[in-house]
């Protein structure tokens, strides 16, 4: 393809900033710029104008209707569709209204509130969220909006999301102008985000009912191979693996989803595709229409994308890193070392690692639901502790705040292969730490503890907050006269314990966790709670990133998922293990048994097979002695009057535990009788069958 083309084609699919260029008045657009760049109001002629010109935009693209696109806390996206069919005088017309482009209604009783309403209350909002480009999919403008309830209370993610962003922005403006650099007027979160995902035949996918029920296998032996070779990460891709990543990378370009990596990952079937940089709000919205791209153009393949944080037991899971900075409007990311000035660097970093020592149980909460529960901690993804990784090049530039020594002039080390034909080149100053849930990596920072179905629009908005708590605690010191460089000092030196380098797999970190005063909150359950704890709760809502009851809500909607997940993966265990495993075990003992009495009945040697049924019957027996108490366990739980963290910790306790027990022994079972009659698709078939 011609290359201007192609660079013509990016964002084909968007209602971007060239199309508004082009299209609308010079007035409006003027306008339009100022509502996104300065946070000043758009007014209803220019919103009038910029709905037409949407509406004839997206016409011309195919579209025959319009939905306001939102995140509900389901953490899914939600999308009505309305036609632009008008009638007047009997005639049909195509309207679209600057109110209906500023404001949607949406029935609010139908989605997760955690109390804020009551079913009874049906009534709720969408309104325009102007700083992400509308698009035009499936023909429908897309457009994204954020969603309140009647009486103002958040009840999406993105919302408190761009509330963030405002208070880190203001936060950031105020310490700069603290620290001497005036002309800075604004501040953003950049974000990028590494998606992994997992790919499966559908014709595995629709064999498996705990798949297409819950995202993960509930049972399954492990293959005799999985990744232990090494050979799947950064290997060659399978054709039909790679013919998926080629449509799925021409529909990104065209919604203008800056995607830049893609590859295989560790564990066979796994794969990653990671996207440039750009603000966070429109960072979470191509995320959120990459994970629909991505599984609906799956099946165009013949293949499932399964985005649940553990689909296979015994490989990685999947989890989808979130690459966090922010940018002044005079151009400082103040996540990089800017080797002539590097106050701004040493002031925001101090912050942060304030924030991330005084808050993590808070950031732990961002990542807990009950999905994530099987990979964090495991030796595949950060451990539940909330630590950060900074080098030592960062640590010594801290340390040697207020020494009363020359610096020496640095100079890039160099890297030499030993090769004579491959040129030597400039080594970065510090190794990468897979294993730290929150690393520096040279101009950012990498929370790897995101799971890989989750938004991230919770965990950046906690970030966002907790930079701006301690960017004004360090404003106000500065203020009222003391020194920046010893208010950095003084931030680093009482609070660099959270700060570790080491490996975050091992049992010794989680030894000296403890020593340090580390949180470490093993499970969703004990995460969750922490959302409440009395510090968070003020800290948020004095904010105003969150009202105390957005917050007691959300931490209902939490546990009330984690219960939900669990007895929908219980109910769908049973399921499996009574009408499909269990009967398919009878007749194997019936030909097992049969077989015996045959031999025995013409003198042949026979003790090995009766060895082999009396250990398949025992196991069977097993199988269903764990039934039962699978389901005496759902019962109870069930029957249960507690209150909502008490059921959570009852299915964490007791449901999830038989569930573990059943599954141990329908394991086994696999592994012991015919591979032909077994009734489901086996981890061979799913990880290796592409």
């Amino acid at each position: 393809m011609d290359k201007n083309k192609l660079l013509d084609s990016y964002g084909c699919y968007t209602f971007n900033d060239d199309v508004m260029r082009d299209r609308l008045p010079n007035s409006t657009y003027r306008s339009f710029r100022e509502t996104v760049q300065m946070g000043e109001p758009l007014s209803k002629e220019d919103a009038t104008v910029i709905a037409n010109a949407m509406k004839v935009w997206a016409i011309e693209k195919g579209a025959t209707h319009f939905t306001h696109w939102f995140t509900p806390m389901t953490g899914l996206s939600a999308e009505k569709h309305d036609s632009f069919l008008e009638i007047s005088d009997e005639k049909p017309l195509l309207q679209f209204s600057g109110k209906t482009l500023r404001k949607g209604e949406s029935d609010a009783s139908s989605f997760p509130s955690g109390g804020l309403r009551a079913t009874f209350e049906a009534r709720g909002y969408t309104a325009w969220d102007c700083t992400s480009p509308a698009f035009v999919k499936d023909g429908s403008l897309y457009i994204p909006t954020v969603f309140c309830s009647y009486t103002g209370e958040a009840l999406d993610k993105k919302t408190p999301l761009l509330k963030s962003c405002d208070v880190m922005s203001k936060a950031t403006v105020a310490l700069m102008h603290a620290l001497g650099y005036k002309d800075v007027k604004s501040a953003k979160a950049y974000v990028g985000a590494e998606q992994e995902y997992f790919l499966v035949p559908d014709e595995y996918y629709q064999k498996r009912v705990d798949l297409k029920l819950t995202g993960r296998t509930l049972l399954g032996a492990n293959a005799p191979k999985g990744q232990e070779m090494d050979d799947h990460y950064y290997g060659s891709l399978k054709r039909k693996v790679a013919a998926f990543m080629k449509e799925l990378d021409g529909e990104c370009w065209k919604y203008g989803i800056p995607s830049k990596t893609k590859h295989n990952e560790a564990a066979p079937g796994q794969h990653e595709v990671a996207c440039i940089y750009r603000e966070v709000n429109i960072t979470a919205d191509n995320n959120q229409l990459l994970m629909q791209l991505m599984q609906d153009i799956a099946k165009k393949h013949g293949l499932r994308c399964l985005l649940h944080e553990k689909p296979f037991k015994g490989v990685n899971g999947s989890g989808k890193h979130n690459n966090w900075s922010i940018v002044t409007d005079t151009g400082i990311n103040l996540f990089r070392v800017d080797e002539e000035d590097n106050l701004p660097f040493l002031a925001t970093l101090a912050c942060l690692i304030k924030g991330i020592h005084e808050y993590a149980d808070l950031i732990r909460m961002t990542v807990a639901f009950a999905g994530n529960d099987h990979r964090l901690g495991a030796n595949e993804a950060p451990p539940a502790i909330m630590s950060m990784h900074l080098g030592d090049e960062v640590n010594k530039l801290f340390e040697s705040i207020g020494q009363e020594k020359e610096t020496e002039e640095k100079h890039k080390e160099r890297f030499n292969t030993g090769v004579s034909v491959v040129s030597d080149f400039s080594k970065d100053d510090t190794d990468r730490n897979r294993t730290s849930p929150f690393a520096f990596t040279g101009n950012k920072f990498e929370f790897r503890a995101l799971g890989s179905s989750q938004s991230i629009a919770g965990p950046n908005t906690i970030l966002n907050a907790i930079l701006a708590v301690e960017m004004n605690e360090m404003t106000s010191l500065i203020n009222n006269g003391a020194q920046p460089l010893e208010v950095i000092k003084q931030f680093y030196q009482e609070h660099k314990q959270v700060i570790f380098e080491g490996d975050g797999y091992s049992k010794e970190w989680e030894e000296e966790a403890e020593r340090r005063g580390l949180p470490n909150r093993k499970n969703s359950v004990e995460a969750i709670e922490q959302f409440i704890a009395e510090k968070n709760v003020n800290m948020l809502s004095q904010l105003g990133v969150y009202s105390k009851n957005e917050i007691f809500s959300r931490h209902e909607i939490l546990l009330e998922n984690y219960i939900k997940t669990i007895q929908v993966e219980a109910r769908t265990m049973v399921y499996m293990a009574k009408n499909e495993i269990y009967p398919v075990v009878l007749k194997e003992l019936e030909k097992m048994a049969k077989t015996c009495n045959e031999l025995k009945l013409v003198g042949i040697e026979h003790d090995y097979i009766l060895t082999d049924l009396q250990n398949v019957s025992h196991l069977a027996s097993l199988m269903r002695q764990k039934i039962s108490k699978l389901e005496d366990a759902m019962k109870c739980f069930e029957e249960s009057d507690a209150n909502i963290s008490e059921k959570a910790i009852i299915a964490r306790d007791s449901i999830v535990e038989a569930m573990n027990e059943l599954r141990e022994i329908i394991d086994t079972i696999e592994k012991e009788i015919d591979a032909n009659i077994w009734p489901i698709p086996t981890y061979i078939d799913l990880l290796f069958g592409i």
